[in-house]
């Protein structure tokens, strides 16, 4: 059990557009069962560099950034990890005594998941998106050995940006068909709470010929991708085992502390549930 909050208490936050539950039920979890005196909490702004100076000014130990803050926040901190210097994008701060370092441990998870879930390399990919989570998607995909990949994006400067960065091609939309395709959803597309929660990122014969679907949306945990996917018999990797990856590291970063295995998929469960 964590200590009772008082003036010595450490905060951990989190920055989005729209936020979640996910991050501050997982982190809060992992302080109470480890005994660790922190607490996380999940905020929105509309004045990113006003928020990051509250970061800095108060001493909050912890920051964790999601869309669409992801590549402006680089202009706001004073060293780039590494991990979010080769892709141009943050989704972790650490603050160590007003001085602010950042991280990409969404790169660090999806690698992993690429490699956990034996995703053919020589598979065509598809990957949805041109964002922060995409250049973490791509770069990945880069390093992996993925060679024979599409970024599909319709923003005409930053879809062509990213293929071009990661040696990948480029599409303003999906293709009609492509049996056997690698499909990597890194948009806000089927997200809960959004103007297309209800919608696929690819067309629906696209996903049921697929040879692996992957979701980095992870609320709702079955994504109308997802469920498709599913339904269709086709392998997938959830927005669910991403944030739980790349929570964990973002834990250590903050706490210097790391939970076991078993630790780790008990704040999951209780974060999902």
């Amino acid at each position: 059990m964590r200590p009772p909050l008082s003036k010595d208490t450490r905060l951990c936050m989190s920055l989005s557009g729209r936020p979640g539950r996910f991050g501050t039920r997982f982190h809060n979890h992992l302080y109470d069962a480890l005994g660790l005196d922190y607490v996380y909490k999940a905020f929105t702004t509309t004045d990113l560099p006003a928020a990051i100076g509250g970061v800095r000014a108060l001493g909050i130990r912890g920051c964790a950034i999601s869309m669409p803050f992801k590549e402006d926040v680089i202009a706001l901190v004073d060293e780039l990890d590494p991990s979010a210097e080769v892709i141009a994008s943050v989704n972790t701060i650490v603050n160590d005594d007003g001085r602010l370092s950042a991280y990409n441990t969404d790169f660090l998870a999806v690698a992993a998941l690429l490699r956990e879930h034996d995703v053919p390399t020589g598979a065509p990919v598809l990957l949805r998106g041109s964002g922060g989570m995409a250049k973490a998607v791509a770069f990945a995909l880069k390093e992996g050995g993925f060679a024979d990949g599409t970024v599909v994006a319709r923003n005409a400067t930053a879809g062509p940006a990213l293929a071009g960065s990661a040696g990948l091609g480029w599409a303003a939309e999906p293709p009609a068909e492509l049996p056997g395709a690698v499909l990597v959803n890194a948009t806000p597309i089927g997200m809960a709470g959004g103007v297309e929660s209800d919608d696929l990122p690819f067309p629906a014969g696209v996903v049921d010929a697929a040879a692996v679907v992957f979701d980095v949306v992870a609320e709702p945990a079955e994504t109308p991708l997802i469920r498709r996917a599913r339904a269709a018999g086709v392998p997938v990797i959830t927005g669910a085992e991403v944030v739980a990856l790349q929570a964990v590291e973002q834990f250590v970063l903050y706490t210097g502390v790391r939970p076991t295995d078993e630790q780790v998929a008990a704040a999951a469960a209780h974060a999902a549930g």
